[in-house]
């Protein structure tokens, strides 16, 4: 049976993907949206998700729902045709297995979004990553969101976007930065800078296993907010 939402629901409604079993609620993914992060770290924020997708959970939906299975495919990232932007493969294997990724080369940023949205359409694969040299406009993300709803997998579509991101019209916004400093465990500063439902928030996030320690930041003022 083909997964449908005839009608909007909350995020704790929607099927979603929890990349640490003990991040939920606070950290959840809806499937068949398209989500964006941002800052330094953005990277490593797509592989923590790419890991709990090649892991094959934990996933979650609403109560009384079943999620439809993920595609099986491997994780789809689009970039740009410019090699100081490549990934590789040694710094990813901590995190997700190298192999089962598909990388596309785009020209520029316009048909990276096409590639992104007939990825996501597709169904066939359970996240697809673009890499973009800055935020996307409304009417893109729009069709991405369409493109990720109109397929019976509800794969999750994510953007990769500098600074503090700005996509319109985006399901979340995620900020994540490096905090390496005075830890022995890789660290970094993970922020909920948008969200429908939830405001923002902020967490100390350690190790790259599965799950990592995430650790609540109090008295938290989001990025956007501060002086500078």
């Amino acid at each position: 049976m083909v997964f449908s939402t005839p009608s909007p629901l909350s995020q704790a409604q929607r099927p979603a993907i929890v990349p640490s079993p003990d991040s939920a609620p606070d950290i959840m993914l809806s499937r068949g949206r398209t989500h964006e992060a941002c800052g330094p770290a953005r990277h490593s924020f797509a592989m923590w998700l790419a890991q709990a997708v090649q892991r094959g959970g934990p996933h979650q939906a609403g109560i009384g729902q079943q999620p439809p299975p993920l595609g099986h495919g491997p994780v789809l990232w689009i970039g740009l045709r410019a090699p100081t932007l490549a990934l590789n493969a040694s710094g990813m294997a901590p995190w997700v297995q190298p192999g089962a990724f598909v990388f596309v080369q785009a020209e520029k940023p316009d048909l990276a979004l096409w590639a992104m949205e007939e990825g996501l359409r597709s169904g066939a694969v359970p996240l697809v990553v673009a890499d973009l040299p800055s935020p996307p406009g409304l009417t893109p993300v729009r069709r991405l969101h369409l493109a990720a709803e109109a397929a019976g997998t509800a794969p999750l579509g994510l953007l990769l976007c500098p600074d503090i991101g700005g996509a319109a019209g985006i399901e979340t916004r995620w900020h994540m930065a490096p905090a390496h400093e005075g830890s022995t465990a890789p660290r970094w500063r993970l922020e909920r800078l948008r969200a429908r439902a939830l405001p923002p928030k902020a967490w100390v996030m350690q190790g790259m296993g599965a799950p990592a320690q995430l650790q609540p930041v109090p008295d938290h003022t989001a990025i956007g907010a501060r002086p500078t």
